[in-house]
């Protein structure tokens, strides 16, 4: 019967750090994880402590989910600890920045 789940088609599963990691500013990672037929992808960010974007993130074309993993995340107006989601509707855009470091899960449901 455990067989049956594996063989579904489009069940996937990956172990995120086996997923090739893409340095995308200094001391920051992303890796991806799934991206399913129309586009919505989810991701792994790794920002290293004192790391931040250089410039706004804008959430186009459609929103991004966040839920803090580990170390704690700042959006530019606060700090998140590990456990925090939050959500970023299409259109808005924030900062993110790392005094200790952090690891983001992320997740783009309309790509």
């Amino acid at each position: 019967m455990h067989d049956e789940i594996l063989a579904q088609e489009g069940y996937t599963s990956v172990n995120a750090y086996d997923a090739p990691a893409r340095e995308v500013f200094p001391g920051i990672r992303h890796r991806p994880l799934w991206t399913g037929p129309t586009g919505a992808h989810a991701d792994l960010l790794e920002m290293d402590p004192g790391t931040s974007w250089p410039h706004r993130d804008v959430h186009e074309p459609g929103p991004e989910e966040v839920y803090v993993v580990a170390g704690t995340f700042n959006d530019g107006a606060r700090d998140y600890p590990p456990g925090t989601f939050l959500h970023a509707p299409a259109g808005t855009w924030h900062v993110p920045a790392t005094t200790t470091g952090c690891t983001l899960f992320l997740f783009y449901p309309e790509g």
